[in-house]
């Protein structure tokens, strides 16, 4: 399982999932800010029994600045696949009271589906309010918590 929260900021592009979604605020973070790639990539390590993803992409280190996330989730299914692992599902949870997701989830699905090379059949998206409760309730932040399900590849 992986989890990601990031503020949400003015002057910042909201990004989710590697979809670029029109808001006037996006997630503040070192790279992109994609918080729902961030958590893939948190279950996908832990899935597999590697390092989290900030002891492996440190938000100290300027190699990381600004990157897009679709970079750091190539890597990571790398480590994956080296230690004989590669994902088969994602069952994913977006929390946001802003913006409203619903018109931009299937997208999303596709692209994630794509990064992991995955049918989009094996990607689930999901979003979901805060009901006005907490930081996110209030819109000031973003957060998504995601299982990713990992087979062993066969090495015969």
């Amino acid at each position: 399982m992986g989890t990601d929260l990031h503020r949400l900021e003015a002057g910042r592009r909201m990004v989710l999932g590697h979809v670029p979604i029109e808001f006037d605020r996006g997630p503040a973070g070192h790279s992109d800010g994609d918080a729902l790639l961030h958590a893939v990539i948190d279950a996908l390590l832990g899935a597999a029994g590697l390092p989290d993803i900030g002891e492996l992409f440190p938000d100290t280190d300027p190699a990381y600045k600004g990157i897009d996330s679709a970079r750091l989730l190539e890597r990571a299914l790398a480590l994956a696949a080296d230690r004989g692992f590669v994902p088969v599902n994602v069952d994913a949870i977006i929390h946001a009271e802003r913006p409203k997701l619903g018109p931009h989830k299937r997208a999303i699905r596709e692209e994630v589906a794509r990064l992991l090379g995955l049918a989009t059949e094996a990607v689930s998206i999901k979003a979901k309010t805060n009901e006005g409760v907490d930081a996110i309730g209030r819109g000031e932040a973003i957060a998504c918590t995601v299982v990713v399900g990992l087979r062993r590849l066969d090495r015969t």
